[in-house]
């Protein structure tokens, strides 16, 4: 799969902007603050329905203005296709593939893949398991519907359950109800997450010791309440409920779900160097690309923003020899504030590429692997 062109209209500091890209190599160079980021995230919003920001939609919309439109003309599967979303100020958002709006935006997760690589991943180390919990949820349910449907079920369920505890229900048969519901989804998320982690740790390991090298030992293990299999969540709930009811929210289930990340047998946040840190996050990034061409059968976006600070010469060096290897990535997009930068990366990189320099939210279209480099 690859993203042919795209069109942008008041989103966050773009005013407006038209852009065609290569299908190899995409980079965009500037200070920080100029757009780079915000046109990856208008990437990242085409493919998931939202900001990888965390911004709600209004919030998106350029300063002064009251709407945003943005719309993606991609090749998937050697068929034309396009998505277009638009938002206007206190109202609900469109989203459309080929002109026809989406009942569900859950049916669009999954068809038009990413994996982005980004300053923030720092928070997957030294967060809380709640930034390693999304990191499962938005894997995976890009890769599976039906996992993101019961997501989607037991966390409606999981708020009703709270509502309940907090307002002190005391209704038994209310409780069982919510809670059955809940059972059934959680075992198909806690066997989900597992085998994800699973699939994904050889990848992992692989390449991690790619970028890094050898005598590091890197390890994922996924945490959950339900280990073991001779005892329900039901059950759990039946036995936590009297301290539920005193906190006023459920304390187990997979919504506390974690993943345990090591080096060396130790935890990363206490063990590693920041170069050690990146090397993990983009390893683990990297593997998650991984496992979703598999999954999904099509070749996931790859956005790599700002993804060289904090590494030396020599990982940069192999990190882009990773993604450039055989035909095991797709069409990547780069952002980097250092031209000399991303000169040595299209050395060694080849192939088709274009750089586009960001200021103001606006992009000049300039060196390409079919142009001259006449800035030097």
């Amino acid at each position: 799969m690859r993203l042919k062109r795209i069109s942008i209209n008041n989103f966050k500091n773009i005013a407006e902007a038209r852009l065609d890209f290569s299908p190899d190599i995409n980079c965009f160079l500037g200070n920080n603050g100029m757009g780079k980021t915000n046109l990856l995230d208008a990437i990242h919003y085409l493919s998931l329905a939202r900001s990888f920001s965390g911004l709600n939609d209004s919030a998106l919309i350029r300063r002064g203005t009251d709407f945003m439109m943005l719309r993606g003309e991609y090749d998937r599967h050697g068929i034309d296709e396009e998505i277009s979303a638009g938002v206007i100020a206190g109202k609900r958002k469109s989203f459309k593939r080929k002109g026809k709006e989406y009942q569900r935006l859950s049916d669009h997760i999954g068809l038009f893949p990413l994996v982005l690589v980004a300053p923030s991943d720092t928070d997957l180390i030294n967060g809380t398991g709640e930034e390693r919990r999304r990191l499962m949820d938005m894997v995976i349910s890009q890769s599976d519907p039906v996992y993101l449907d019961h997501l989607i079920r037991y966390s409606r369920s999981l708020q009703q359950r709270n509502k309940m505890l907090r307002d002190h229900v005391a209704d038994h048969n209310l409780y069982a109800a919510v809670e059955m519901a809940m059972d059934f989804s959680a075992d198909y998320l806690a066997k989900s997450r597992r085998r994800w982690v699973e699939e994904l740790t050889p990848i992992f390991t692989e390449l991690y010791g790619a970028i890094a090298g050898d005598g590091e030992a890197p390890a994922l293990r996924y945490q959950t309440h339900l280990d073991d299999p001779t005892q329900s969540l039901a059950e759990l709930f039946e036995r936590t409920r009297q301290r539920d009811t005193i906190t006023g929210h459920t304390t187990v289930g997979p919504h506390r779900d974690d993943l345990e990340l090591t080096l060396n047998k130790l935890p990363v946040r206490r063990a590693a160097s920041q170069g050690q840190c990146k090397s993990f996050t983009v390893a683990m990034r990297l593997a998650q690309y991984d496992f979703l061409r598999r999954s999904a059968g099509v070749a996931p976006l790859l956005l790599l923003d700002d993804i060289f600070d904090k590494l030396d010469s020599r990982r940069v060096e192999r990190i882009i020899s990773i993604v450039r290897s055989g035909n095991r990535f797709g069409q990547i997009f780069i952002t980097d504030t250092n031209r000399d930068h991303l000169d040595s990366i299209m050395e060694i990189a080849g192939g088709d590429y274009r750089i586009w320099e960001t200021v103001n939210g606006s992009f000049k279209d300039g060196l390409s692997s079919n142009t001259p480099d006449t800035t030097k």
